[in-house]
This record gives structure tokens, sequence and C-alpha cells, in this order.
């Protein structure tokens, strides 16, 4: 019986983490008021992000991508998987990212804006 409940207790968890990961898209459409988009061809796509001060961008996903933090400020990100990493960013500095489905907070007092270059498929 306790292997019973402990399979089907696994069984729901992943289809709850399939359905958050099933669920998180594209950051310009999940939230337009925070996300404008830029530029977009075959090979990049560049938008622009702007989370006020105790914002939270909601659970999205992005291919290998560049981030261009315009301002400094502190910032909570919560993957998929609930994985929790909190960073201080400066302006001017940039990070690299492979792939990755999470929210991203605010927890500064500043807006924080930034530019993100996510890469496309680089063979055509």
């Amino acid at each position: 019986m306790k292997k019973e409940r402990y399979i089907a207790t696994a069984a729901m968890g992943a289809l709850l983490l399939g359905a958050v990961v099933a669920l998180a898209q594209d950051p310009v459409k999940v939230d337009p008021g925070k996300n404008k988009l830029v530029l977009e061809n075959d090979r990049v796509r560049v938008y622009e992000v702007k989370n006020p001060p105790g914002g939270t961008l909601k659970m999205h996903s992005h291919p290998a991508h560049v981030v261009y933090f315009l301002d400094a400020g502190k910032a909570k990100f919560t993957n998929a998987d609930g994985k929790v990493t909190e960073a201080e960013v400066k302006a001017g500095g940039a990070l690299w990212s492979e792939p990755v489905t999470h929210s991203v907070e605010n927890t500064g007092t500043t807006p924080l804006r930034a530019i993100v270059v996510e890469l496309k498929d680089a063979a055509k």
C-alpha cells in the first residue's frame, strides 16, 4: 500500500512539474507590459525587459541567451524545478545562460531593466 501511494505521489509531482513547464512560454507574450520586442529575425530575437521593484516576471522559457543589464539591482530566479538563485547585478554587466524555464522577481528597490538576446538555430 505504501509503495502504491509513493508511486502515485511521484506521478502527480511529475505531472504538476510538466504542467508548469508546458505552461511556460514566450516572455513577450506572458508579460507584454514588461517585455518589449526590439528585433527578431531567423538568427536572433532581442527584447527589452522592464521589471519594477517587487515585480515578478511570470514563468517563461528561453533558448540559449545573453542578458545585458541596463540597471544595477537584485533579482531572485526560480526555475521550473523550484531551484531558487538570488543575484546582485551591475549596470553594464552581462550573463550567458543555456536554455531555461524560470520566473524572475525584482527583489531590489529600483526598476531592473535588461536587454535579452535569444539565439536561434545558427545553422540556417
